[in-house]
């Protein structure tokens, strides 16, 4: 019989930069036979391939195109077609609107466009996308980080995970989380913005979003660099009752 649990392993949850030992932002999600690469940050496909090969994947979800989220995608392409991979079809891969374009404006080095959509089956997101993929249900919200950008529900056997992305606070996300076994939330900001339009959350935030949403368990990611996990962590519990982890990469969770 197969696992039926809802697992998330953390591939790496660096910003925005991959450190020494942590890639940046990516995640395997998966439960029985269905996986699931959720975003695809610098330095992820290389732990991603101690869990799965690329044929092997179900699908790929990305929140949005900037490089600490998307990038793995580009040697994601020279794998699958022309390395030692062989795709019986294209990956699906899921996507803000343009995602095709923008990889195949990096890839093509001649007249001819680069094949993107022989390496991916390219479906672009909108505001409450929704997808069966094997055993999982997703859901997208589109949520404020000044590009156009999107937070996911991941549903099977009567569990639920949310994930972020990168965003602000704001009402979508929470309407999303409402519930949730588990929020996998970012916490970039060590301190609210000076100026300009707020794009993350801080801990304090994190932890406020998912009191409202009234989330299970909160895990912390995306942490800034002018802070260390343990205080993201101390400071994100002041504001959620609930238990609280760091995405540390290779960790593994177990939902349900």
């Amino acid at each position: 019989m197969s696992d039926e649990l809802l697992h998330l392993t953390v591939l790496g949850s660096a910003t925005p930069y991959p450190s020494v030992g942590n890639p940046c932002s990516g995640y395997l999600v998966s439960s029985g036979d269905t996986r699931i690469w959720m975003d695809a940050g610098s330095g992820t496909l290389g732990p991603l391939q101690r869990h799965v090969r690329l044929d092997e994947l179900d699908a790929i979800w990305i929140s949005h195109l900037h490089a600490d989220h998307s990038a793995d995608l580009l040697t994601a392409y020279y794998g699958a077609l022309y390395a030692d991979i062989d795709l019986a079809a294209p990956i699906p891969l899921y996507g803000p609107p343009g995602i095709a374009d923008r990889l195949a404006d990096f890839l093509t080095n001649a007249s001819t466009r680069s094949p993107v959509e022989s390496a991916f089956a390219v479906n672009e997101l909108l505001d409450g996308h929704q997808a069966v993929i094997g055993s999982l249900r997703l859901t997208s919200r589109a949520v404020s980080h000044g590009i156009q950008a999107f937070a996911v529900r991941i549903e099977a056997a009567g569990k639920s995970l949310v994930y972020s992305g990168d965003t602000a606070p704001c009402p979508s996300l929470t309407e999303l989380a409402e519930g949730c076994d588990v929020l996998l939330c970012e916490a970039d900001y060590a301190q609210e913005p000076v100026e300009g339009e707020k794009v993350h959350h801080t801990p304090e935030d994190a932890g406020a979003t998912a009191g409202a949403a009234g989330a299970g368990r909160l895990i912390v990611t995306h942490v800034g660099r002018s802070l260390t996990p343990q205080q993201a962590v101390a400071r994100v519990s002041t504001r959620f009752d609930g238990p609280v982890d760091y995405a540390a990469p290779e960790a593994t969770f177990s939902i349900g």
